[in-house]
């Protein structure tokens, strides 16, 4: 995959050199919630992980990009569960605090579902989201999701179970 290039940002595929970017990123309890960790991730175990980042979405069924600012990190995109017989895949975004409430997710979004419904022709994305997350949930509604449906007690996390929301982008064009 090449360079996604926006107004603002560039979109590109994991590099070895961001291992110690991804450590503090994939430690940072307080996205634990958001990305449904357990537990931490060592430095082998992200290299390992690096090292296979280059399979291409048809074998990993996952396809996780590096979201840059002038060159420097800033955030995670994701298309997960990659279904091409069904033509669909899941988004997610994480994006440094820092850098939130300036457009630049949004932008990331909008490349990755041109990218997305173009190349990887996928007709639908969706999104799972906690019904707390009032962020994400108008980021993604910004960029054309629809809440379809609430999934009631659906994420057990700190001793409270919480509803989440699925939401649902169709390629119509």
């Amino acid at each position: 995959m090449r360079l996604l290039k926006g107004k603002n940002i560039q979109i590109r595929a994991l590099e070895p050199t961001d291992l110690d970017w991804l450590f503090e990123l994939e430690n940072d309890e307080g996205i634990w919630e958001i990305s449904n960790t357990l537990q931490p991730f060592s430095k082998d175990i992200l290299k390992k992980y690096l090292k296979n980042a280059h399979q291409d979405i048809f074998t990993a069924k996952q396809l996780r990009l590096v979201i840059c600012h002038n060159e420097k990190p800033m955030g995670l995109i994701d298309l997960f569960n990659f279904d091409p017989h069904n033509h669909r895949a899941g988004l997610g975004i994480l994006l440094l605090s820092e850098f939130q409430s300036k457009g630049f997710a949004s932008e990331a979004m909008q490349l990755v579902i041109k990218y997305a419904f173009i190349h990887l022709q996928i007709h639908q994305l969706y999104a799972n989201i906690s019904i707390e997350n009032t962020k994400s949930i108008t980021l993604f509604q910004k960029v054309g999701f629809e809440i379809i449906g609430n999934k009631k007690e659906w994420i057990y996390y700190k001793g409270q179970y919480k509803d989440e929301l699925l939401l649902q982008l169709l390629n119509n064009d």
